[in-house]
């Protein structure tokens, strides 16, 4: 899949924080991505549940009309959390059976501001792609600024040659919603010559899938 693969993007995940107390810009531009996704008619994939930022996108997105669908692992879909999830909600066994099925039900991805755990799911997603087994886009909405240092982390590690530039273009940053999706809808897809190579279709049903990844990472 290599050179340009423009295409019309159906469904985006979302990954961003859940604390309510927040930023009331990050809140703005949260609830006008969700806007956005459904005046594109794109449906809207995320973490279920809708605390924090995490509530403010599925929220403006069902309100105008976007299809959503919240993913759940089980304990947290049954703990004594105020707000329900908006939309669709499938509920999975574990964290990692989650992002398998946020990546099954996604054409790409976009990262609001967040703490550590999106940002695992974040390098997760980008480290996938390294890996040649998935080819999706994966965008930082970099509101005033929040992911310059990460970004800043990523030319470092890029200049000591711990990851090729192919790696370090997997993350895709824009400053508007608009310009993101444009961006993701115009990803360049570059693989790692050499991990390219490696045939990932033999006898690969989704649990074998599952059970070798865990394993290499």
């Amino acid at each position: 899949m290599e050179g340009k693969s423009t295409c019309q993007i159906k469904s985006i995940c979302v990954f961003c924080g859940t604390n309510p107390r927040t930023n009331a810009k990050f809140v703005e531009v949260a609830n006008n991505l969700g806007r956005v996704l459904a005046k594109r008619k794109i449906h809207s994939v995320y973490g279920g549940r809708s605390l924090g930022l995490i509530g403010c996108v599925p929220i403006a997105a069902h309100v105008g009309g976007s299809q959503v669908l919240g993913i759940i692992p089980t304990t947290l879909a049954e703990g004594n959390f105020p707000r329900k999830t908006i939309g669709e909600e499938l509920r999975v066994p574990t964290m990692q059976d989650r992002i398998w099925k946020m990546l099954d039900n996604s054409d790409a991805f976009i990262a609001l501001p967040n703490g550590i755990g999106t940002l695992e799911e974040n390098f997760q997603i980008a480290s996938w792609a390294q890996l040649n087994i998935h080819h999706k886009s994966l965008g930082l909405l970099n509101v005033d600024g929040f992911f310059n240092k990460v970004l800043s982390f990523l030319d470092q590690v890029g200049e000591e040659n711990f990851i090729p530039h192919s790696a370090q273009q997997i993350f895709i940053s824009a400053s508007t919603t608009k310009e993101m999706i444009d961006k993701l809808e115009d990803f360049v897809n570059e693989p790692d010559p050499v991990v390219a190579q490696i045939d990932r279709s033999k006898g690969c049903n989704s649990k074998k899938r599952k059970l070798d990844l865990s394993l290499r990472l």
